[in-house]
């Protein structure tokens, strides 16, 4: 399969299979149905369309790498790695949410919520990667720049995030321009650790905490927020190309 080919093949699946189940709540709720997180039919439609980035990255990964599922699966759990890669991981996520030191709270009602919202956000959040980091955005490198192929990466990656809104409930909640921003320092953050890392598993678990932690620490100083993720944006791109260089060298 051409790259050309793969690429439109992966867009079309993902955000067709979304957009068509966004098409499905909304008649059902025209009808008068309850289409959210708190009705069977609502977990069903979340589910089918939360997939859809994932199930796509496998099937063309499969037919564009000419791999197999089995592979991609190791990949998904390849959880063994140098120190280093996760503490990488861990310092992108703590210039993240260092704001929060700076007139914010952190609400954790019982120890264990962390870690069951950490399981529940790898399956609603992290195997978004498959698709994103692991076959979109390294594909797009083959002929752009990484700052290109992350900006693009983020586009499309927002327009899926809004449709995916609407088949929660929640789109009406969202405040638009603190979420994209977030979303485009998230795609540098998911980005710059594969690139370096070549690693899935590390995306998947980054990707789940950093959901976590914006559910869990809130607010923060709003000049602080901005100023890390500048910072963020740099340090991504900065270890990316130096990771570039490491290898040709």
């Amino acid at each position: 399969m051409k790259r050309c080919k793969a690429l439109s093949f992966f867009l079309f699946g993902t955000i067709g299979q979304i957009l068509i189940v966004c098409l499905a709540v909304c008649l059902l709720r025209i009808i008068g149905m309850t289409v959210d997180y708190t009705s069977p039919i609502g977990l069903v439609a979340i589910s089918i369309g939360g997939i859809s980035s994932a199930l796509w990255g496998i099937v063309i990964s499969i037919k564009y790498r000419n791999t197999s599922f089995r592979t991609i699966l190791l990949d998904i759990f390849k959880i063994k790695q140098p120190y280093k890669n996760y503490l990488l991981a861990l310092l992108f996520i703590f210039l993240d949410f260092l704001p929060v030191i700076f007139g914010g709270k952190i609400v954790i009602n019982a120890w264990f919520i962390p870690v069951f919202m950490f399981l529940k956000h790898i399956a609603f959040g992290g195997i978004e990667e498959i698709g994103w980091r692991y076959f979109f955005q390294p594909v797009l490198q083959e002929r752009i720049n990484y700052v290109l192929a992350t900006i693009i990466t983020f586009m499309t990656w927002g327009i899926w995030h809004f449709l995916y809104f609407f088949i929660e409930g929640t789109l009406s909640d969202v405040n638009i321009l603190p979420f994209l921003i977030g979303l485009l320092t998230n795609s540098f953050i998911l980005s710059a650790l594969y690139m370096k890392t070549k690693n899935l598993w590390l995306c998947i678990m980054t990707h789940s905490l950093i959901n976590v932690c914006s559910q869990l620490f809130l607010d923060g100083n709003i000049y602080v927020t901005y100023a890390c993720r500048v910072l963020i944006i740099v340090l991504a791109v900065a270890i990316t190309y130096s990771s570039k260089e490491e290898l040709q060298d």
